[in-house]
């Protein structure tokens, strides 16, 4: 049986087949007052839809400074496109549209534009929570009108077994934000992520901000990938009868998603993405994710660079949320195995994988008191507050920004008196004396048995382990390596910035950063 969801958004597509039949002149979808545009140093693009052969001339005005510019829509189209030269951030600014074909004149026009970031934010459930379903919601929603030029967009559930050249439906057209905007209903808009990530920027930037929210729960990442970033992987046919992670899931045929509600977009000037997803891959192709992953990277910053013809930066920024936890996932190993395959089975970003990008670590923010189920945390504020911090890292370059809990350098192995002394990259803090978060991996018939390994002492660099006792030595060592891994924001290691340590595996064989005394 359909759910509510996707039958609406079913409904919607057939409309917009049943309307855009005809449609003459009119900007794409995502046009509209209120909105922000990319500013310098890219020019932000502006297109729509018009009659073939017609001119369409373009004014960009602010107080009494006016910019135009023109193009003619080929006999055999009926979209046009206009670049603007690069415009610095502020507002606000007026655009008009005209058209002229034979003798009729079409006029549109778009007021109170901004010019600034925008930040698409994508993924699933926990991208799609609310602001009204998170700690101090009723807080967070008053606040809304301190941040005037945060701009919010979100778009409707649309699935299409095709690309689109538009969107399908809106949710809530661009906004200034409100308490009910922000919290229209659970899992509908706003994003909370999304939300409180642009007021972080917002904060430090001091610039006009532009938030798209486009996310479906329940959804993998075989549905948000184009079937040539899939070929990538080796991976076109979708395992259909996979059981749902969610009674309500969304749709997880292969491309719905990308060719709906992701490659409308790529003809606009972005800055960057932010993705919040990879639950629903718990249950399935999970040992792909390390391929599916990257490769949707790859193909998202391809077609948004030569969409906007050039415009949209071809390595631009990516952040991600690493998964939290859940108590009541029964899939023993598949939460840390997707949380190692987010990196590309490095561990930490960027890497030679992936570049340009930044992740928020959260397996220190569970929430087994959550309504709406322990796979939903509602500690959104401390997610985007550690993603805007690898955005001003990676993003904005600020090099003395630190984003990313303490990874291990090298790993001393002294079996004569059973310890194991782990060197982090940066200072660490051991805030407590743990006996479970370490494993270490004792050769059990050639096979690893992971035993549990205590945290004895530490040191500004280095933590160290009493070692289990094993036959044939220590081959291997795994920090966090659960699906509940810790108590909320009580993980035994974190840096000074108060970030917790990700989640590690390595093993010794041909590991130069293993040494054995």
């Amino acid at each position: 049986m359909l759910s509510k969801k996707t039958m609406e958004a079913s409904l919607l597509f057939m409309l917009l087949l049943a309307c855009t039949a005809g449609a003459k002149f009119h900007f794409a979808s995502y046009y509209a007052d209120h909105m922000v545009l990319q500013k310098e140093p890219s020019h932000a693009i502006i297109w729509g839809f018009g009659d073939p052969g017609s001119k369409v001339m373009l004014t960009l005005s602010q107080n009494h400074n006016i910019v135009t510019k023109m193009v003619q829509i080929e006999e055999n189209c009926e979209t046009w496109k206009i670049m603007l030269d690069p415009v610095a951030q502020g507002g606000p600014y007026t655009i008009e549209v005209h058209q002229y074909i034979k003798e009729e004149v079409s006029n549109l026009s778009l007021k109170d534009i901004y010019f600034g970031d925008v930040w698409i934010c994508s993924g699933q459930s926990n991208m799609e929570m609310t602001v009204s379903q998170i700690f101090n919601a009723s807080k967070e929603m008053e606040d809304a009108s301190k941040y005037p030029l945060v701009r919010i967009f979100s778009t409707a559930l649309i699935q299409s077994e095709v690309e689109l050249q538009d969107l399908g439906g809106v949710n809530l057209q661009w906004s200034i934000p409100t308490a009910r905007n922000l919290g229209h209903g659970d899992f509908s808009y706003f994003s909370a992520v999304c939300w409180l990530f642009g007021q972080y920027l917002f904060e430090k930037l001091k610039y006009p901000i532009g938030l798209i929210d486009t996310s479906w729960g329940g959804t993998p990442i075989e549905a948000w990938s184009s079937k040539k970033a899939l070929n990538e992987c080796g991976l076109l046919d979708y395992i259909e009868r996979s059981p749902p992670l969610y009674l309500d899931a969304g749709p997880r045929e292969v491309s719905v998603l990308w060719n709906a509600m992701i490659h409308p977009f790529i003809n606009m000037t972005i800055q960057g993405v932010i993705w919040y997803q990879g639950e629903a891959n718990t249950l399935m192709n999970t040992d792909m994710y390390n391929c599916t992953f990257p490769a949707l990277i790859d193909d998202w910053r391809k077609a948004f660079h030569e969409g906007s013809d050039g415009q949209t930066n071809k390595q631009f920024p990516f952040g991600f949320v690493q998964l939290c936890t859940d108590q009541h996932v029964q899939i023993s190993g598949k939460f840390p195995r997707i949380r190692w395959h987010q990196t590309a089975d490095y561990g930490y970003v960027p890497n030679k994988r992936m570049s340009n990008t930044f992740m928020a670590v959260t397996i220190d923010l569970g929430d087994n008191e959550s309504p709406y189920g322990s796979i939903h945390p509602r500690d959104k504020r401390t997610v985007a507050y550690r993603l805007h911090l690898g955005a001003l890292a990676v993003a904005y370059g600020e090099k003395s920004i630190v984003f990313q809990g303490p990874y291990p350098r090298k790993v001393e192995v002294n079996e004569t008196h059973r310890l194991l002394n782990i060197t982090f990259e940066e200072c660490v803090q051991l805030r407590h004396m743990d006996n479970k978060t370490f494993e270490v991996c004792c050769l059990n018939q050639g096979t690893c048995s992971w035993k549990p390994a205590s945290i004895v002492s530490s040191s500004s660099y280095s933590v160290i382990l009493q070692n289990p006792t094993c036959s044939d030595g220590i081959k291997g060592l795994r920090y966090a390596w659960s699906g509940w891994p810790c108590e909320y924001k009580q993980c035994p290691i974190y840096n000074l910035q108060e970030l917790p340590a990700p989640p590690f595996i390595t093993f010794s064989q041909n590991n130069p950063a293993w040494i054995l005394l």
